[in-house]
């Protein structure tokens, strides 16, 4: 079963969805670290690969 969820990129809080605890978090941080850019590319629509977490 696939796991989904909708994230909040100012707030970084699940607005809907499924996702397990340790996958809330990961994707979490990783939209912390990259929250400008997401905000960005939520703007324009000019859409771009991202890097993943290291």
């Amino acid at each position: 079963m696939l796991s989904t969820g909708a994230i909040n990129i100012q707030t970084r809080e699940m607005l809907e969805g499924d996702l397990p605890a340790k996958a809330l978090s990961l994707v979490q941080e990783w939209t912390e670290l990259h929250q400008a850019e997401l905000l960005e590319i939520w703007n324009t629509q000019k859409f771009h690969q991202i890097s993943p977490l290291e």
